[in-house]
């Protein structure tokens, strides 16, 4: 068990927690500036659902390391759930260059990862 505990925190998480609209600006305009595909969790700490979705977005992120991963929560950052016209959680946005080309509403892991991984073949092949 010890060995466990050991090897954990290495590990750093590759999800960025958005925690304003500044971060947000900032985060959409570094992925950008660097042609990185960006994959958003719109999640609140109410919704099970979501909450359940943390660690598959974990494990996401850590499948495509050249892909922006950001997590928002809704209630702490309303306004960029308002200007994306996120209505439901969890969903999931797939951005390039600011703009979103794909979203997946609801807790639906393998429609999740079908969709990132179609988005970002294609985000990767106009990028080339």
């Amino acid at each position: 068990m010890e060995v466990q505990v050991d090897e954990e925190p290495v590990e750093k998480s590759r999800v960025v927690k958005v925690d304003s609209l500044e971060a947000w600006d900032l985060s959409v305009t570094e992925a950008t500036n660097q042609g990185s595909p960006i994959v958003v969790h719109f999640t609140a700490s109410w919704c099970m659902p979501s909450v359940a979705m943390n660690p598959f977005f974990e494990e996401l992120a850590s499948s495509y390391p050249d892909v922006q991963f950001l997590t928002v929560d809704v209630d702490e950052v309303q306004e960029v759930a308002t200007r994306l016209d996120i209505k439901a959680m969890p969903t999931f946005l797939v951005m390039k260059e600011g703009a979103q080309v794909d979203k997946v509403v609801g807790a639906n892991p393998e429609e999740i990862r079908k969709r990132i991984d179609g988005s970002v073949q294609s985000i990767r092949i106009s990028l080339a």
